[in-house]
């Protein structure tokens, strides 16, 4: 049999986060308090606040993400924003690739 699934509901999951950013606390002391069993899983969500995906805080167990899914809960300019975020990184991408590009042909 497989290990039992760890759900946090989204109150803990924001508790913790607001736990970490007051810099009082370890993340053990947080897995303490808090009842969670691994570190792992405050790191996951301090990424998820820190990149602006706070929308995934809410997301039911077990379900995988997808890219881009979940943005039904955003508000249009959400949507927008995170949009041009995914744009701009795509362009910074191109960029470096071409910049490759040109030094193997001066090669």
């Amino acid at each position: 049999m497989g290990e039992k699934l760890n759900v946090y509901s989204e109150e803990i999951k924001r508790r913790a986060i607001e736990m970490k950013l007051s810099e009082k606390f370890t993340n053990q002391q947080i897995m303490e308090q808090l009842g969670i069993r691994n570190k792992t899983q405050i790191k996951r969500w301090m990424k998820w606040y820190r990149s602006g995906e706070e929308y995934r805080l809410s997301q039911p167990p077990g379900q995988p993400y997808y890219f881009r899914k979940g943005s039904e809960k955003l508000s249009e300019i959400d949507q927008l924003k995170k949009k041009v975020e995914y744009l701009e990184i795509k362009n910074e991408i191109l960029k470096k690739y071409q910049e490759i590009e040109r030094s193997w042909s001066q090669k």
